[in-house]
């Protein structure tokens, strides 16, 4: 370790000797961790980092000059769409992507560097739970969504097939994730296959180019955003991982997006099959003003547009169908070859441009005191993951439904729009329309079936709460054969759960909700419950089984007997 004398050197080159201002006064074990934070700090990278920080600040470039004559809308052979279009190619698509998952050829990765602040927590957004039924976490359902798509690509291609999960997290989360993963047994998921590795992290920087001391052992330090992955991808040596375990396509995407579909075999498939080495899913915008980047071309390039760059006008216009005509919100869910990634970080990473953020960053003021600022005081310096389309030799982007795909969870209750409660109920409508599609009928406390609500407004409850494992439908794939898809009022939780004998639960339930055996005791029972149904009526005619509980019907309700789990207040359908 370099001694203080040599890091104040280098410091006093980068115009920062202010950071060892308190050095004198602390004790070894602080001063120490000090020392440390700063030694790997390069004093003419820490000096320009400094001055471009002031300067961005100082003078904001703003939109390119002249934008409105330079973009375009993404030409139609650069598009595909996830619904309405041709079935035969959303066929073809989907089954080369699960071929493509079945060579083990395919990669998720997570992008959850960031800090949950908005959010009001303090550990990482994958911990969160939303106030599900089942209470699983962002992590928990990534996972089992990984499960379930391997297993479907498995039994579609008659092979046993490994989606490996690469993790990009900070200083912040790494300790966290990882303590968080090892507690939950890796969500059953091998732990080789589950690469965690760090992205780097830079200063924050006062308005006038003086980094921060957070405290007066603590440099503030903040992750280079989500497009630091490209250097972080360098640093870990995650593409030779990657050579080695003979993956080619990888899927990007962000750790607070309750609706991900990762892996997604048909937006993999397509990517693959248009020979694409850089793709992007997008939703339609819901109105001219919505604060989300459009992906579009300028001069012929594609790119992310980022919506305060675009004028109020030409965010209104119109295409000749009455949509807007930028519309391709970017949604952050990429598609990228190995090769591709390897080119931006052998060859494109020093040309991304870095974006300011301007935020407030506690820090010590020149007596010691820690102060926690009321506005914003500091630049944080951010590269974003979507920088890197202009360098793609083939962009595509594929158009998916808001209400299947997207919903991000960034603000607390108290905000009116991507919250805890606008994600829940973005997941549990979905999961009630896929039960409905399945031939779910739902009855209300008194018998009467409720009125079918297919489609529902954003803010909208649906008529009965059901949730539905990934372990069980990765996509509403599920499709029953027997009618013994009746609900009532209540929270209905549908999982699977390992089963006796070796069985695991959910394939026991599958294999007798879709005729594949009489009973769940056919397969050796369950020794968990797989369905929930949670309501306030009386029940009659339990009877203790072997394989779990027998259940008669609800107090006042026609009804044949099912199959239950171990709770009195559940039910397996």
């Amino acid at each position: 370790m370099a001694s203080e004398r040599d890091i104040r050197a280098r410091l006093q080159r980068a115009g920062q000797e202010h950071l060892l201002r308190f050095c004198a006064e602390l004790a070894p074990g602080p001063r120490a961790a000090l020392l440390a934070q700063l030694e790997p700090l390069e004093p003419e990278a820490l000096g320009e980092h400094c001055r471009r920080a002031a300067a961005a600040r100082a003078h904001p470039s703003g939109p390119p000059p002249e934008l409105a004559a330079r973009l375009r809308p993404l030409p139609p052979e650069r598009m595909g769409t996830a619904s309405g279009g041709d079935p035969q190619s959303r066929r073809l698509w989907e089954e080369e992507g699960f071929h493509q998952i079945a060579l083990n050829k395919v990669a998720v990765l997570l992008l959850a560097g960031g800090q949950g602040t908005r959010l009001g927590v303090t550990y990482p957004k994958g911990m969160y739970q939303v106030g599900l039924p089942s209470q699983k976490t962002l992590y928990q359902l990534q996972a089992e969504r990984i499960r379930r798509v391997e297993q479907l690509a498995g039994e579609r291609c008659g092979t046993r097939c490994t989606v490996p999960w690469y993790i990009m997290t900070s200083e912040f989360t790494l300790g966290p994730t990882a303590e968080f993963f090892k507690e939950h047994d890796f969500f059953h998921l091998d732990p080789n296959n589950v690469v965690m590795f760090e992205q780097r992290m830079l200063p924050a920087v006062t308005f006038d180019g003086r980094a921060i001391l957070e405290r007066k052992d603590k440099v503030a330090m903040a992750p280079d955003g989500n497009g630091g992955l490209y250097c972080a991808l360098a640093d870990h040596q995650i593409l030779e991982d990657m050579e080695r375990r003979g993956v080619e396509f990888v899927h990007v995407y962000c750790v607070d997006n309750i609706l991900v579909r990762l892996a997604d075999p048909v937006f993999i498939g397509f990517c693959v099959l248009r020979g694409a080495d850089c793709g992007a899913k997008v939703v339609e915008k819901a109105y001219p003003e919505e604060p989300v980047g459009v992906v579009c071309q300028v001069d012929g390039v594609p790119q992310v547009v980022e919506y305060s760059e675009i004028s109020p006008e030409t965010a209104r216009l119109r295409a000749p169908g009455g949509g807007l005509l930028y519309n391709a919100g970017n949604i952050c869910n990429h598609f990228f070859t190995r090769d591709f990634l390897q080119r931006v970080t052998r060859e494109f990473e020093p040309l991304l441009k870095p974006h300011v953020a301007v935020k407030k960053v506690p820090y010590v003021d020149e007596e010691g005191n820690p102060v926690k600022p009321l506005k914003p005081n500091g630049i944080k310096m951010e590269k974003f993951v979507f920088d890197v389309l202009p360098f793609a030799r083939n962009f595509v982007a594929f158009q998916v439904l808001r209400e299947e795909e997207f919903s991000p969870l960034k603000n607390a209750d108290s905000a009116d729009r991507d919250n805890p409660s606008t994600a829940r109920r973005a997941l549990l409508a979905q999961h009630y329309r896929w039960a409905l599609q399945a031939g779910a009928r739902f009855l209300g406390p008194h018998g009467a079936q409720l009125p079918e609500q297919p489609s529902l407004p954003s803010s909208g409850e649906p008529a009965a709460v059901c949730e539905i494992s990934p372990l069980v439908s990765y996509s509403g794939e599920v499709r029953a054969t027997r009618p013994v898809w009746v609900f009532w009022g209540g929270a209905c939780v549908i999982r699977g759960g390992p089963g006796r004998g070796g069985c695991r639960g959910e394939d026991i339930a599958l294999r007798w909700l879709t005729g594949g055996v009489s009973s769940p005791s056919a397969c050796g029972g369950l020794s968990r419950m797989w369905g929930v149904v949670r309501c306030p009526e009386a029940w009659e005619g339990w009877e203790n089984k072997q394989a779990g509980l027998r259940l008669g019907r609800p107090a006042g309700l026609p009804w044949e007997p099912h199959w239950a789990g171990s709770a009195a207040s559940s039910l397996l359908w």
